[in-house]
């Protein structure tokens, strides 16, 4: 009998939207600076999708297409199209579903995933799965989100992280057994649903004008909560992936993290002495882009030639759920 066939990816594409917001924006309605969010956070400036300017599903679409078109596919060819988002273009039906009939997947299968940050990990995951039953062979999985949407834009601790954008690529079975998906892990913690969550506008709370007016429609988080949180899981999935894949420091090419604040990601890759010269950081140019933030990394990586046709990378991601994932992959 064959050996499973491993997830590879074939192709990249990532979508930003053209409007900056730098730091110094945020001077001119909130009490902060720029000094004080760059030394807090890294982030210099975020890309930001104007409301009259579309809506995820778009920026999703764009990320996709790319990824179609790097991998020499078309749109006819998937079997399926996952999208991680935590803000789809409606409660429902799924982005994912404004995703297919943009790009005229017909044969496809496709929905959302709700992850947060981890989503786009998550994704991969779960594709790979497919793949190795052998029940789908050309998949695309997107991360994508527009949070500025959802900020709350009078609380400084917060509102400053957040940009838009979408990343994908496009899976395909390995044509060798070295390249892929080697390994992939999912976590969840519901206890800390609190550390970050909108607390109006679903079944437990339904809209009201009462809820808007106090502002439960909007992102809330306890920062220093996620902090730990995140520094904690991020060493973990770092550990995990190394010891399930038998690899050293020397062995990983890069690590693609979550893009989530500089000062947890140094924190974290230091436990296992990483040079930051293998962590791929783009947070000061995009910000947290939640399910976006680990494709929208890799594409630029890759586009950037930082890594290539062999490399081997760690993704890393956590985020609201509380969720956290991984995945080794050989490009």
């Amino acid at each position: 009998m064959n050996k499973s066939p491993r997830a590879s990816i074939t192709g990249y594409g990532s979508a930003i939207p053209d409007r900056i917001m730098t730091n110094f924006d945020f001077e001119k309605f909130l009490d902060t600076s720029d000094e004080w969010i760059t030394k807090r956070t890294g982030v210099k400036e975020r890309r930001i999708l104007p409301p009259d300017q579309g809506a995820t599903s778009e920026l999703a679409t764009e990320a996709g297409r790319k990824a179609l078109e790097d991998a020499g596919i078309t749109a006819k060819d998937l079997d399926l199209i996952i999208c991680a988002t935590i803000s789809p273009d409606m409660l429902f039906p799924a982005s994912a579903c404004f995703v297919q009939d943009a790009l005229g997947a017909v044969n496809s299968a496709a929905f959302d995933l709700s992850a947060a940050c981890s989503g786009f990990v998550y994704g991969l995951s779960i594709a790979s799965q497919f793949m190795e039953t052998r029940k789908y062979s050309k998949i695309l999985v997107i991360g994508a989100d527009v949070l500025s949407r959802h900020a709350d834009y009078t609380d400084r601790s917060s509102c400053i992280l957040f940009g838009d954008g979408a990343g994908a690529v496009v899976l395909e079975p390995s044509g060798d057994s070295e390249s892929g998906i080697i390994y992939s892990v999912m976590k969840t913690r519901g206890s800390g649903w609190d550390f970050i969550h909108i607390p109006a506008g679903g079944s437990r709370s339904p809209i009201t004008h009462e809820l808007i007016d106090q502002g439960q429609h909007k992102i809330k988080m306890k920062g220093r909560d996620i902090y730990k949180f995140a520094v904690e899981k991020m060493q973990w999935v770092l550990g995990d992936c190394m010891q399930h894949c038998d690899l050293s420091v020397d062995d990983i090419d890069l690590i693609v993290p979550h893009q989530v604040n500089i000062r947890i990601i140094q924190s974290a890759v230091k436990k296992y002495n990483f040079p930051m010269e293998k962590v791929y950081v783009n947070i000061d140019r995009r910000g947290n882009t939640s399910g976006a933030s680990v494709p929208l990394a890799l594409d630029e990586a890759v586009k950037e030639g930082v890594i290539g046709p062999g490399s081997t990378i760690i993704l890393v991601a956590f985020g609201a759920g509380l969720t956290w994932a991984g995945a080794t992959v050989r490009l």
